[in-house]
């Protein structure tokens, strides 16, 4: 942690406790200053100057930042406590949750892999004629800019930008390269004296450009956020001047994070052919992830960070790499154990985002009755990275409650998944989705909620399906019979017909993850609960129709252990007694074949279906009708033979 942490109490409102922080937290306090971004700035520059100095203040974190940079210091760290604690109707009771946010602001957040996009600027500008033409002066000294216009009564007679006719067919890809196609093409014809004249309209034109700047007013080309496609209402003319602005800004090269990242070797999309999971797919709204053979891909110039992916994911092979889930839990467990370390007895967690969630909080502290003091917000990169093993995680940690702020942008079809799944298992827990757009309904939503008693906390480690499991023992405690779960849940049985089934094993050669195994020595399908993914390949697979799927939470020892799922006697062959495939379906191909196909009436044939592979090739190369059989060797010719024949 940060040797000191310099707090100040904002000229008065707040409460704040140092003796308690320092105890909960074992950093060293400064006293308590009223003005330390104005009259006692100087206090703050000898901080600032011995440097390992973190600031209880975010609001004005721009100030101190420049003054180290005067200093030529390191910028401190900052926490926000007054907006999050300090500035609440409890106030005076939430040196607890003080310590929670100050435990977790210590934590080192992992780093985020990044990829260059390189941006020349040429940009494509939609949108009616006087809107659009209007964009294109304003931007051509800066940009390369072509006007896409479905009609035009008078083109402009100027060569600073291009204009085409047309109608936008599709769009794909992001910023630095975007492709578009184009019907009913028309292009300016250079030279000529008069109006510009346009060639033959074409179908089929297709073109590349850096930046999309769409002014149409109407549906937008994509449903999401998108790298260097800029949209404006061109009713508003302070969103076109901004939409303009930021275009202006996007030549050069930027980075990109890697938002998530993908292992194809335990994705369980398809076998051979037959499909299995596409959660991610399903889930992603950008279209950045398509199949690729037995896996899917990712395109990370599409992605646009959701992160709803990566919780949809059964099989951990796709992971947010933002904030990782790992990185995640540790942030969960350090704020619960500090706020109990500190004297909290029951916290509850409020999930938010930046943007939305960070601008409520504040409105509801500085103009409201703020969060309560048992309410320890969590700020996340995107909501829907917090899913159903997150939210058991926060439960299983100790927290008697968890709430996630949406966001008029949130995707609500996940994370309405994720509640629905984590109710199931948690029984349904204390776990809502609270969907408010005003900062005082936020706090009368958490104001006087009955809080139940949070469960012994656990250590979550290991993968998302290991941690919601060992919260879910955690919360449930030893259940009788597994849990059942609503229909799409990554955990469940396989339920085999053994009327059906004929032990062909081909649900075990295609199982992705190795819930379904075979047995040398006898026929027989095993099953192992726990690894199962339920991404339905099996039952897809199965020519007989014999396999389901059974959604479910076993908490007991046996969902590690290989169960017997069905099983036969093999078939002794008749001619060396040993054992080989399955009785019954000997029995049954004989059944149908003896004495009634041709092949097999009147013959020995029916025995070599009796025998097990070696014998049948024995018996069949003893047989006048060997089908290994072939002509008569040819007579070796040496050299006499040749000169013999030569001479005669």
């Amino acid at each position: 942690m940060p040797n000191t942490l310099i707090l100040c109490d904002c000229s008065g409102s707040q409460k704040l406790n140092a003796k308690a922080l320092a105890k909960a937290t074992g950093m060293g306090c400064s006293r308590i200053h009223t003005a330390l971004c104005t009259a006692e700035l100087g206090e703050a520059a000898a901080f600032i100057k011995a440097e390992g100095a973190t600031i209880a203040c975010l609001q004005e974190h721009q100030i101190f930042e420049e003054l180290a940079d005067e200093l030529g210091a390191e910028a401190p760290a900052f926490v926000d406590l007054r907006d999050r604690a300090g500035w609440s109707e409890e106030g005076g009771k939430s040196a607890p949750k003080m310590a929670a946010l100050l435990a977790e602001s210590a934590l080192t957040a992992p780093v985020t892999k990044t990829f260059d996009i390189e941006s020349a600027g040429q940009c494509l500008i939609i949108g009616s004629e006087a809107v659009a033409l209007a964009a294109a002066a304003q931007l051509s000294d800066v940009l390369t800019v072509t006007v896409l216009l479905e009609s035009a009564e008078d083109l402009p007679v100027r060569r600073d930008f291009d204009v085409v006719i047309g109608q936008l067919r599709s769009a794909s890809g992001g910023l630095g390269q975007f492709e578009v196609k184009i019907g009913a093409l028309q292009m300016v014809q250079p030279g000529g004296r008069g109006a510009p004249q346009l060639s033959a309209p074409r179908d089929g034109g297709q073109s590349e450009c850096d930046i999309i700047l769409d002014l149409r007013g109407d549906t937008p080309l994509f449903h999401h956020k998108r790298d260097g496609y800029l949209r404006a209402d061109p009713r508003h003319a302070d969103a076109v001047s901004k939409a303009i602005f930021e275009a202006s800004q996007l030549v050069g090269e930027f980075e990109k994070p890697f938002y998530v990242a993908l292992d194809p070797h335990i994705c369980a999309h398809t076998r051979s052919g037959i499909t299995g999971c596409s959660n991610c797919m399903n889930t992603c709204e950008t279209g950045a992830i398509s199949a690729a053979g037995e896996h899917v891909e990712i395109d990370p110039m599409v992605c646009a960070g959701c992160g709803g992916c990566a919780s949809a994911c059964p099989s951990g092979a796709i992971t947010y790499q933002v904030q990782e889930s790992g990185y995640q839990m540790q942030r969960i467990e350090i704020m619960a154990k500090t706020y109990r370390e500190a004297g909290g007895e029951a916290p509850r967690l409020l999930v938010h985002d930046a943007e939305f969630g960070g601008e409520m909080i504040s409105l509801s502290a500085r103009f409201g009755r703020g969060l309560p003091a048992d309410v320890i917000p969590l700020e996340v990169e995107a909501l829907t990275t917090f899913g159903h093993a997150e939210m058991l995680a926060a439960l299983g940690c100790g927290f008697a409650a968890v709430d996630l702020l949406l966001t008029p942008k949130t995707e609500r079809p996940p994370l309405e998944s994720a509640h629905a799944l984590a109710l199931a298992i948690s029984d349904n827990a204390a776990i809502r989705l609270l969907d408010i757009a005003d900062p005082d309904a936020l706090s009368e939503a958490l104001y006087g909620q009955p809080i139940a008693t949070p469960c012994a906390p656990i250590l979550p480690i290991g993968n998302r399906r290991q941690v919601t499991r060992l919260a879910a023992k955690a919360l449930r405690g030893e259940l009788d019979a597994p849990i059942a779960l609503p229909a799409g849940a990554p955990h469940g049985a396989v339920v085999v017909n053994t009327d059906k089934c004929t032990l062909c094993l081909s649900c075990v050669s295609l199982c992705p993850s190795g819930a379904l195994l075979d047995n040398e020595d006898t026929p027989q399908l095993r099953f192992q609960e726990d690894a199962c993914l339920q991404c339905g390949i099996c039952s897809h697979a199965c020519p007989e129709n014999a396999i389901s799927l059974q959604p479910q939470l076993d908490l007991s020892d046996a969902a590690f252990s290989q169960r017997v799922l069905h099983e036969e006697d093999p078939f002794a062959c008749i001619s060396c007694g040993s054992l080989f495939g399955v009785k019954s379906s000997v029995e049954r191909i004989i059944e149908k074949l003896a004495d009634k196909h041709p092949m097999f009436t009147g013959s020995d044939n029916a025995k070599l279906i009796q025998m097990c592979d070696k014998c049948r090739v024995e018996a069949q190369f003893g047989n006048t009708t060997n089908p290994f059989q072939g002509g008569a060797r040819p007579v070796t010719r040496t050299t006499d033979d040749y000169l013999k024949e030569r001479d005669s």
